[in-house]
């Protein structure tokens, strides 16, 4: 059995250019699939937030319309629920990333509030991808690597990754609004973006980098890290 830190982010709300507050948190989706996927393979999950604060899940990724009906969104409500670990989170900054196996980032409008300049998420990062462990971070979540540019740049730069698209952003009716496009910066801090349809299932991998485009790359993400881990 393998441990598997998930950094959850800690926002409820994303700060819009003109200031505006627009409710968040962490996408369901994004966080459920790969629960399901990793604790169904017998492995155990710990959750850490910035400050160990109760992560909110974005009420919008509990819609019926987002979930394909009112029965899965139900479905995943209750598995939510049913995480125990979402009431009672370590804290970020006492993680140490030695004790785990693997480390993934759930996605949400979350992380672009707090995770995109958070140290203690950055030195996890870092040592994460130095240690060579499967790092997997989805849709919105590569926010997070904004964080660990110095410098002399930052040690994801050059590495292929995705994330959640300009055109993803746009579509989701956000994207004028938003104080800065998650592509737009990745591209700046050297990644090379790879870019898939909208909404179409994206998995990167690059060495023990692991990256999904958005939602419904969430579920795939985690069963490609699963290899590596060795289950």
């Amino acid at each position: 059995m393998s441990k598997i830190l998930f950094v959850v982010t800690g926002a409820r709300h994303w700060t819009l250019k003109d200031g505006t507050q627009h409710p968040t948190g962490y996408w369901a989706e994004e966080l459920v699939a790969p629960f399901q996927v990793f604790t169904g393979a017998g492995h155990q999950v710990v959750v850490a937030t910035p400050g160990g604060v109760p992560p909110v899940v974005d009420e919008g990724s509990l819609a019926a319309e987002a979930n394909g009906g009112q029965e899965n969104s139900d479905a995943l409500r209750k598995a939510i629920d049913d995480i125990e670990q979402l009431r009672s989170p370590e804290s970020l900054e006492l993680v140490d990333p030695t004790a785990y196996d693997a480390v993934f980032y759930p996605g949400g409008h979350g992380p672009m509030e707090d995770l995109s300049g958070d140290a203690d998420s950055a030195r996890l990062l870092v040592q994460t991808l130095e240690s060579g462990k499967p790092l997997g971070i989805v849709c919105h979540a590569p926010a997070a690597l904004l964080a660990t540019e110095g410098a002399d740049g930052s040690p994801f730069s050059g590495y292929q990754l995705t994330g959640f698209t300009n055109a993803e952003e746009t579509q989701a009716g956000l994207a004028e609004g938003a104080p800065w496009l998650l592509q737009d910066r990745l591209v700046a801090l050297g990644a090379d973006f790879q870019e898939a349809e909208p909404w179409s299932e994206n998995v990167v991998v690059d060495r023990s980098l692991f990256t999904g485009q958005n939602p419904a790359s969430s579920g795939p993400l985690a069963r490609r890290m699963l290899e590596a881990i060795g289950s």
